[in-house]
């Protein structure tokens, strides 16, 4: 079997292969269909300082070949991540990074400082990319200077791995990852959803409540891709690679694009145990081509 092993910044992955945020709630609620602590890592769900009651409903719906979804990044808030949620998962063998949000620099920062305080937690992945909030979210991330201030920011305060989340709703996806790299990032992921809409003809009115909201499955792969590749080309810091993943076939299409890593998304939906399937799908990869490590696939880039 090949050496799986992958960093991303001061982190050593056992695996390339980890689950996004939004898709797979705090990893707790995977634990029945199979052994969490097998992944590389795990994103949980979008964390703000307050509660959120998110977006009303409808707030999401099904496409062809994927979902929009207009959650709105319904939370309790940090301070019941930290006496309530942190204790159930600081014990299982495998990284747990918070997805933090914000809707100011400064409720960013507030979060970003009381996760930093937690041992277990080993790096946050900033969510400056999100459509589905009026405000904050992908306000930061389709700016570069509004995409670094933030990360500046927030760097000074968070002195784990910072992962920065990009969105894809951008005309130069690589102009966003050169501005947060140069202001600390240890890594960048995406991409985040597409912004689209859905309309129900009978009622001649949008189906989501918001009108609009991210879209993500399938049908993102190819854009996706594009944008990692175009990353990869533009930053030194590892790229974090998702959107439409849902085989080892896509995985290793991402990590010869020039992703270190995957994040497994709206595919958890259909089959909770598709990481799994991935990580087994890239060893066997590996070994029918001669790689003696995800490393020397990594080498492969296109």
């Amino acid at each position: 079997m090949a050496d799986l092993t992958t960093k991303i910044g001061d982190l050593t992955l056992k695996n390339p292969v980890m689950t996004a945020s939004g898709t797979f709630g705090y990893g707790t609620e995977y634990a029945d269909f199979f052994d969490i602590a097998q992944l590389g890592g795990i994103v949980v769900k979008g964390t703000t300082v307050e509660l959120r009651e998110g977006n009303d409903y409808p707030r999401m719906a099904e496409t062809p070949a994927g979902m929009l979804n207009a959650v709105g990044l319904q939370n309790k808030g940090v301070d019941h991540f930290i006496r309530e949620i942190y204790p159930a998962i600081r014990g299982i063998d495998t990284h747990f990074i918070v997805n933090v949000n914000g809707s100011t620099i400064d409720t960013y920062i507030e979060c970003a400082e009381k996760i930093a305080d937690l041992e277990f937690i080993p790096g946050i992945e900033l969510n400056i990319s999100c459509p589905n909030v009026k405000e904050g979210g992908m306000l930061f991330g389709v700016c570069a200077s509004s995409a670094a201030e933030v990360v500046r920011e927030v760097r000074k305060v968070y002195p784990k791995t910072l992962i920065v989340k990009l969105s894809p709703n951008v005309t130069d996806i690589a102009e966003i990852a050169i501005a947060v790299e140069s202001e600390g990032a240890d890594s960048v992921s995406l991409i985040n959803t597409l912004l689209g809409m859905a309309i129900d003809i009978e009622r001649r009115k949008p189906v989501l409540s918001t009108v609009t909201g991210g879209l993500s499955g399938p049908c993102v792969k190819p854009v996706a891709l594009r944008m990692v590749w175009q990353t990869a080309h533009a930053v030194k810091i590892p790229v974090i690679g998702m959107g439409g993943i849902c085989s080892w076939q896509n995985a290793v299409e991402f990590l010869l694009a020039g992703a270190t890593a995957i994040q497994v998304g709206t595919y958890n939906f259909i089959d909770p145990t598709v990481s799994l399937k991935i990580i087994d799908g890239i060893n066997a990869y590996c070994d029918k081509n001669g790689f003696r490590s995800v490393n020397e696939l990594l080498e492969c880039r296109v």
